[in-house]
């Protein structure tokens, strides 16, 4: 598997990462649908702050832009909230007053039901590509952004409340989340920050102490997330789609300050920020797969410009390896699957440089031009990004005194050893984490014990001790422990600890985000999680959880 692209049947059409002309763009959306929201503005709701006591010192910016990019919007309060985990690591990076977050006033704030003093709660607007088919109209349907901090090295991040109440971007929809969603959040979420991949963060998880409705009532939460920013591909749509290129420039103009300040010195400021999005993007789709993460709704409204990986709806980590493996309930022609990831990103770019083409050059085509360049660049570089990362799976790097050069035949060993898992129904984190075990022991079993049969794992050992022969057999199995986890936030574990959450029980959800804290490391009383599901503990199956 180079990874190769899996055929997603349904898909929209020019599913390559090929840039359109702005106008073929806009007529390949539900013009009828743009139209009527373009006629209809969205109304402003009443915007008060109760002043209490300040746990985040705000440094806001999103909300000093122009009015057409966001909504005011206080959260609704709830019924009874109560913390069920503080994040106070992360708090406490952010500089945050831990006392107050410990309160009953900073339990309040993390609901929604008081908004701090320096606060400036907004929603944010966005459009999308979802499943393929544009959508001009999403926009923070039950999220609110607080607001921002600004960390001690200068890096600002956003404060953002999910499942807070209705703003005028939820449609029909009730602006709340159900409990389940925000704890599957906030457990991969820092399950992915442990594992060294950018992602948003989870400084809070509170119940309501009310329920939600969907297919019955069920008790809702509250998370609380950190991001580096909420802007999106999505959010570029929007002004794009309306034809309001000044303010496609003011965001771009923003992303530049807040996250590619160094695209201001080139001659050429918004093709170097395209440039940095694609290195960026290319970078984290291949992080994602050397885990086996699949995000399961990569729509263009959740890919942020930052690189960051966000909105960890139908996500979920494979256990047995296939290339085609889907696990959300939406994705029924397997547009998103493992493999498709890559070929997917790139054609969100495209989507992103389309909006762009007003900045990176005089003409139409001489920017759709520039922008096909760079977006020719995110193939080669997401390609040398996975045969690092998968190379180091397998113990070779030159930093283990073996030269990797001859990447056909290494890339070939890798692909070897993906079809054989594939074939052989092998759970894909486990292979890869015993083949440090295998390595010291001159043993095949460790490894070779979770294929349907065994035998097929012989020929493949063999061609990979030959290739390790006179490497430093110490750094490269530290090599593969590095880069080979132990514990993965299992779909299983990640179900029982939601249904007990449910319950009324966080000890497994607690048990879960701690020993995640150490992917790496032997933890011997947790090494039940090192285990792959019973057969019928198997998810076959995940949810947005709107």
């Amino acid at each position: 598997m180079n990874p190769r692209p899996i055929e997603a049947k349904g898909n929209a059409k020019d599913e390559t990462g090929k840039v359109r002309s702005r106008k073929r763009a806009l007529l390949t959306s539900p013009l009828g649908t743009l139209l009527q929201f373009a006629s209809s503005p969205i109304r402003r709701l009443p915007f008060q702050l109760l002043i209490v006591p300040v746990p985040f010192r705000f440094d806001n910016s999103y909300s000093r832009l122009p009015a057409t990019f966001f909504e005011n919007i206080v959260p609704t309060p709830v019924k009874n909230p109560e913390t069920i985990r503080l994040n106070e690591e992360l708090a406490a990076e952010l500089g945050a007053d831990l006392d107050t977050l410990r309160s009953d006033v900073g339990t309040k704030i993390l609901a929604g039901n008081q908004v701090a003093d320096g606060s400036e709660p907004i929603a944010m607007a966005y459009s999308g590509h979802q499943f393929g088919g544009f959508s001009p109209q999403l926009g923070d349907g039950r999220a609110i952004l607080l607001g921002e901090v600004v960390r001690s090295d200068g890096v600002r991040f956003d404060i953002q409340l999910k499942g807070s109440g209705q703003t005028p971007f939820s449609r029909r929809g009730d602006g709340r989340s159900a409990l389940g969603p925000v704890l599957r959040e906030y457990i991969v979420s820092e399950a992915m920050h442990a594992l060294g991949v950018p992602t948003t963060r989870s400084l809070a998880a509170v119940t309501t102490g009310q329920p939600v409705f969907r297919e019955g009532p069920i008790p809702g939460g509250v998370l609380t997330r950190v991001a580096r920013s909420h802007v999106r591909i999505g959010t570029f749509q929007w002004f794009a789609a309306r034809s309001q290129d000044d303010d496609v420039k003011t965001l771009a103009d923003y992303v530049i300050d807040r996250h590619y300040p160094e695209a201001k010195e080139d001659p050429h400021p918004y093709r170097s920020l395209f440039d940095r999005v694609v290195q960026r993007q290319a970078s984290l789709i291949a992080h994602w797969m050397q885990l086996g993460f699949i995000h399961g709704v990569m729509n263009t409204d959740n890919m942020s410009v930052s690189g960051e990986t966000i909105d960890y709806g139908p996500c979920a980590f494979m256990d047995v390896y296939h290339p085609g493996k889907t696990f959300s309930s939406i994705d029924q022609q397997g547009r998103y699957a493992f493999a498709n990831q890559s070929p997917i990103g790139h054609w969100n770019l495209a989507r992103f440089a389309e909006t762009l083409l007003p900045l990176l050059a005089d003409t139409e085509e001489e920017a759709v031009e520039i922008a096909t360049a760079s977006l020719d660049k995110f193939p080669p570089i997401h390609r040398e990004e996975m045969r690092s990362r998968f190379y180091a799976k397998i113990g070779i790097s030159k930093n283990s005194g073996l030269d990797s050069d001859n990447h056909d035949s290494d890339w070939d060993l890798v692909d070897g050893l993906l079809s054989i898992m594939a074939d052989g129904h092998a759970d894909f984190t486990l292979v890869f984490r015993n083949l440090s075990v295998a390595l010291e022991q001159n043993n095949a079993l460790p490894v070779s014990k979770w294929f349907d049969e065994p035998d097929v794992f012989a020929g493949w050992f063999d061609k990979w001790r030959q290739r390790l022969e006179g490497v430093d057999r110490s750094a490269a199995i530290e090599l593969m422990r590095t880069h080979n986890p132990i514990y993965i936030p299992r779909n299983h574990r990640v179900e029982q600890a939601i249904e007990s959450g449910y319950r009324g029980d966080f000890q497994p959800f607690h048990q879960l985000v701690d020993l995640l804290r150490k992917p790496f490391d032997e933890q011997p009383e947790f090494s039940e999680y090192e285990n792959p599901p019973e057969a019928h503990e198997v998810v076959q199956a995940t949810f947005c959880g709107t």
